[in-house]
């Protein structure tokens, strides 16, 4: 992961009263562990924010469930005025320290809009264990959906992890899963909340007497044109066109086993949604770099190499899941013939500055190619060799003979538990298996005008 939280020893030395050298004058008023919340129309996101020293600065931390996994760009505090960047995320939390409290705003740029939240934290104070027992809701689950997804889903996976009344839960989907909602059981009910600096949500999860489990979910959707304006087009990816069952404000959970009695349909396979249309065909890409360099699959970097190939854009946040993953990989394998190279999607208004990618490229230590293929609306065009394409990400695995051999659909973060251990199985089998083939044999010139000659 790319937060690590080694400040942890020395917020909690700032909480006992203790200095931090190398902080900002003053930075101890707002160093520790809060409990913060996002608001709007009428909708609280609580979620829990760290702020820990970082060299002559400071560092915001977000968690993903029970685990620190992200954190800011760059953070300052000065006149009492908190400032946390999260530009890989296009997202900037700005807030004044008043009577104990931080209060302000956070400004979170998504695809296709800019969400402006209310914001407001206090110092987090540790209370005494619950005497509450809640039931036991561990595991993986299967939620039926009453109306398809736009990408043709019939259903989704619910992963739970659980420590006694604590539960972090991700709603799996075949692009990937919404991250860790985290809460704990009171009052018949978990009340589940999520924000790392993108994806900010809430859901409801109550158990219910025949076992399955009631799921609310607070669910904002991009606003349907208005009139003068454009409709959306069919080929508009997140389209409002069609009614989209992961939009269901109720959802209810099932046992795999009990959803098969049922006669519910499994969700997705990851392997299956997305396909190539002829496996006979190399695979082509010809996109610029970040110099304007034309690459393509024929340059000497992936030529004779085996290539996992990524479709993805930076304001995807599996796509963010996905590249922490991938730089691992890239450092396993990349002296043993693996050749990693991101199609990169990017909105229109992005692609002069590329402001996200290159604070994504740099949070995550991304070592691997970049080539800039277009905005979200022309993947299809730009990417004609794969079939039912319209998942972010979209890895595909390819052989020393430039063949696609599979297409994995999205990317099951660490939040997706068992599923997120199945990929990570996964990818390393099928690069190992793809590594120990030979590379296929090319004829020299000189050896050709021989075998003319015979």
């Amino acid at each position: 992961m790319t937060m690590i939280f080694k400040a942890t020893a020395f917020a909690a030395a700032l909480l006992a009263g203790a200095p931090v050298i190398g902080a900002e004058p003053n930075a101890s008023a707002v160093i520790g562990r809060w409990d913060a919340v996002l608001s709007r129309n009428g909708v609280d996101i609580p979620f829990r924010l760290d702020i820990a020293p970082d060299g002559e600065g400071l560092k915001g931390v977000f968690y993903d469930g029970f685990k620190p996994y992200d954190g800011t760009t760059s953070a300052t505090f000065r006149d009492g005025k908190l400032v946390l960047n999260v530009d890989h995320y296009l997202t900037t939390i700005d807030a004044k320290l008043q009577g104990g409290n931080l209060d302000g705003t956070v400004v979170a740029q998504n695809r296709e809009t800019s969400a402006d939240y209310a914001f407001h934290a206090v110092r987090h104070v540790d209370a005494p264990p619950a005497a509450v027992k809640a039931p036991a809701i561990a595991g993986n689950w299967e939620i039926p959906l009453a109306t398809p997804s736009s990408k043709g889903e019939k259903a989704f996976r619910f992963v739970v992890q659980q420590q006694g009344a604590d539960v972090a839960a991700s709603i799996l989907r075949i692009d990937g899963d919404t991250g860790a909602y985290a809460g704990s059981f009171r009052d018949g009910k978990w009340v589940l909340s999520h924000f790392d600096g993108s994806r900010p949500g809430v859901i409801v999860v109550t158990p219910r007497v025949d076992g399955a489990l009631d799921i609310q979910q607070q669910v904002e959707r991009p606003k349907v044109a208005a009139a003068g304006e454009a409709a959306p087009v069919a080929s508009d990816y997140a389209s409002d066109a069609a009614p989209d069952g992961r939009y269901a404000k109720t959802l209810v959970a099932y046992r795999p086993a009990v959803a098969r009695a049922k006669g519910f349909a499994e969700p997705d396979g990851f392997l299956t949604h997305t396909t190539v249309t002829n496996p006979n065909e190399k695979f082509k890409f010809a996109f610029p770099d970040n110099d304007g360099r034309i690459v393509t699959n024929e340059d000497p970097r992936f030529k004779g190499k085996v290539v996992v190939a990524v479709v993805t854009g930076t304001w995807c946040p599996n796509c963010h899941d996905e590249a922490q993953y991938l730089v691992k990989l890239d450092k396993q394998y990349r002296d043993r013939g693996l050749a990693i190279v991101a199609l990169n999607f990017e909105e229109p208004e992005q692609q002069d500055t590329l402001k996200r990618q290159k604070a994504f490229v740099k949070q995550y230590g991304v070592k691997y190619t970049y080539l800039e293929a277009g905005s979200p609306a022309q993947m299809w065009e730009k990417v004609p060799q794969l079939a039912h394409l319209d998942t972010w990400p979209a890895t595909i695995f390819i052989g020393r003979d430039g063949k696609v051999r599979a297409v994995h659909s999205g990317f099951a973060s660490p939040a997706s538990g068992s599923y997120h251990a199945q990929l990570q199985q996964d990818f390393t089998g099928r690069i190992e298996q793809l590594l120990a083939e030979p590379a296929p044999a090319v004829a020299s010139a000189g050896s050709a005008v021989r075998v003319a000659a015979k």
